[in-house]
This record gives structure tokens, C-alpha cells and sequence, in this order.
């Protein structure tokens, strides 16, 4: 069994800056692709940033490019995501999320492995 754990979110004003840890613990497990996702209260869970976890391409929902940014330390199976210049809107519980598979990155149903969410949220 895999197991991913978030931590790093927290209060923050409109213009800080924030950056949420994802570590994979549990059997041996060399996802594919690693993402995080953000779900708003009466939303739908959304994509946010992915990284191939062998290759290191990412990939990003267009309102967060050039604010957010993805990366991955091998050593430690832990995933980041740097978050500069928030905004209200970025207010969610941000997820991380694992695959083994070859999928669609910005498909939540492509995952099998999720964290419990940590909150972000961002005052104006």
C-alpha cells in the first residue's frame, strides 16, 4: 500500500507565498506521474500541476502558470508545489495525487493514490 501525506498549507495574505510538501511512503513505488489537485467548497475537484516523475516534464492549469511550480526530489519520493503570488481564488483543499500508469494527467479518475488534503487558504 502506497500512502501519500500533505502538509504546508495554511493561512496566508492575497500575494504570499506558500509551498505544500507530498511524501509517498509504504511498498516500493516509482509512480508515473504525481499531481496535485484543489477542490473549493462547492466545486468540483480541479487540476492544478503534474510532474512525470522519471522525465521531470510538468504541466500546469493555465491560471496558475508562472505563479505555481511543480518539482520532485527522487531521494526522498516527496513532490512540491512552490505557490507565489496567491490569490483568493486559490483558496481549496489542495490534494496530492499518484499514478503508475500512463494516463491522462489532469484526469482525477486517472490516480490511485491520494492524500487526506491539506487546507490553503487566502485572505484578500
Amino acid at each position: 500500500q502506497v500512502q501519500l501525506v500533505e502538509s504546508g498549507g495554511g493561512l496566508v495574505q492575497a500575494g504570499g507565498s506558500l509551498r505544500l510538501s507530498c511524501a509517498a511512503s509504504g511498498r516500493t513505488f516509482i509512480p508515473y506521474t504525481m499531481a496535485w489537485f484543489r477542490q473549493a467548497p462547492g466545486k468540483e475537484r480541479e487540476f492544478v500541476a503534474a510532474i512525470r516523475w522519471s522525465a521531470s516534464i510538468t504541466y500546469y492549469t493555465d491560471s496558475v502558470k508562472g505563479r505555481f511550480t511543480i518539482s520532485r526530489d527522487n531521494a526522498k519520493n516527496t513532490m512540491f508545489l512552490q505557490m507565489n503570488s496567491l490569490k483568493p481564488e486559490d483558496t481549496a483543499i489542495y490534494y496530492c495525487a499518484a499514478t503508475s500508469r500512463l494516463n491522462p494527467y489532469e484526469n482525477r479518475f486517472a490516480y490511485e493514490y491520494w492524500g487526506q488534503g491539506t487546507q490553503v487558504t487566502v485572505s484578500s
